[in-house]
């Protein structure tokens, strides 16, 4: 999707090289002016968000697997429960490590767009040019507001990790203490609400991934 501002930004530019006849061949003037609307810092950003949106999509499938080994654990009815409940203990360790990789990725867009949109301020300055001030001053704008809002939706879907992970940790804990069939059946009871709430994880998590991928394809330059 193109950007209505980065539009306007190419056709202003474009027409002062032409009229001034500073196109040249390779466009070295035209990739010049477009790196100053933008183009250069957004898609750092985007790069520091498609980043962390990978981090999301790995960590929404750890906890669907920590959630299916949890099931498959309550429903076993064999005899040895050891290697049932490392496994399961694996599983939660996986997704806790997944939620970690989230929180430094979203840390990471915070600090690096905190750079950039200070370094941006003071380039404005720089500028004799009302018109391509005022285009930029709109970049910059439009650019941190968005990324505030992607910055907010996958704050939002990480605060939904913790609960979840402290329950799988108890489970894990209640199983290692008590591995025989009374226990399992105890961890039966809660199945349900687990699953709920992993959902409602995952779904939480689909939201900010869909956000995420909207921000990239706003924010990154097209080929």
């Amino acid at each position: 999707m193109r950007h209505p501002i980065l539009v306007h930004a190419v056709a202003v530019f474009l027409f002062f090289c032409f009229s001034l006849g500073c196109y040249q061949s390779g466009g070295s003037i035209y990739l010049s002016a477009l790196e100053k609307v933008g183009w250069e810092k957004r898609d750092l950003l985007a790069k520091r968000v498609t980043k962390a949106n990978h981090a999301q999509q790995e960590a929404k499938e750890q906890f669907r697997d920590a959630l299916e080994e949890f099931q498959s654990v309550v429903a076993y009815e064999g005899g040895e429960l050891e290697s049932r409940y490392k496994k399961l203990r694996a599983v939660y360790e996986s997704s806790e490590k997944k939620a970690k990789e989230v929180r430094r990725r979203i840390s990471g867009i915070k600090k690096i767009s905190k750079k950039l949109f200070e370094e941006w301020e003071g380039e404005l300055e720089k500028y004799t040019s009302k018109e391509m001030r005022r285009i930029s001053e709109e970049q910059l704008s439009d650019t941190r507001r968005r990324s505030l809002e992607v910055i907010a939706s996958m704050e939002r879907a990480a605060s939904h990790m913790d609960p979840v992970l402290k329950k799988l940790e108890e489970r894990v804990l209640f199983l290692k203490h008590n591995l025989n069939a009374r226990a399992l059946g105890s961890l039966q009871e809660t199945s349900s609400a687990l699953q709920a709430d992993v959902n409602a994880l995952i779904e939480e998590m689909e939201r900010s991934i869909a956000e995420a991928d909207r921000f990239i394809a706003e924010m990154k330059p097209e080929g």
